[in-house]
């Protein structure tokens, strides 16, 4: 039971943030945050273009870094009291899952305006321009990613067959400098991102080379 001296909880979660203005767009906590969060970085070496040639003291940039994690979404918790939550007696969770499948494609509207002006003759159309999706996983990590992948294995239902039970897994990959430019709002949270980590890793303990068995290099 909770009581007035329990930690408060933070929950991990996505944010829609307009690319332009950097105004947010919408809030999406995870309903139970990940047991498990696995990232994994992939190192850019330079080497001569068109060779298998390394150059192993050089960075061609930063690291290509995915991470991945599964969500639990329940809605038993509310069904319990439907007078409070009317929207997950009528639909389960198929409202929550719907938004998190449409940070993975453009709008219908979107869609709409393509056809048209392909209809209309324009030789030239834009890639549709999709909101800044940021990876919050407490205030040290905001991190700019992109949705690479999302599966949702639905696991129990209601009578009308509404999903009320399900687990979703996000593949994400981290957007950089490389990717935003340092002007964007983007580069800028991927820089802070960039730097908190480098303020932590100068927190490590330092050791010897006698903890290693060598007393020289």
């Amino acid at each position: 039971m909770s009581t007035p001296f329990s930690p408060r909880l933070i929950k991990g979660g996505l944010v829609l943030v307009d690319p332009d203005t950097a105004q947010v767009q919408r809030v999406i906590a995870l309903q139970y945050n990940a047991e498990s969060l696995r990232r994994e970085l992939k190192g850019q070496e330079s080497g001569e273009a068109g060779t298998d040639r390394a150059e192993p003291t050089r960075f061609k940039g930063v690291a290509l870094e995915t991470i991945s994690f599964e969500a639990d979404l329940d809605a038993t918790d509310q069904l319990e009291f439907p007078d409070q939550h009317a929207s997950a007696v009528a639909h389960g969770l198929a409202p929550q899952i719907a938004l998190l499948e449409s940070l993975s494609q453009p709008s219908s509207a979107q869609l709409r305006k393509v056809n048209s002006q392909a209809s209309s003759g324009m030789l030239e159309i834009a890639p549709m321009l999709a909101p800044l999706l940021l990876l919050v996983w407490g205030a040290g990590r905001v991190i700019p990613v992109k949705l690479a992948s999302f599966s949702v294995t639905e696991q129990a239902f209601d009578p009308a067959l509404n999903p009320i039970h399900a687990k979703a897994s996000f593949g994400l990959r981290v957007l950089t400098v490389d990717d935003l430019g340092f002007a964007s709002k983007g580069g800028a949270l991927f820089m802070s991102h960039l730097q908190n980590r480098e303020q932590l890793a100068a927190k490590a303990q330092p050791v010897s080379l006698a903890t290693l068995g060598v007393t020289g290099i």
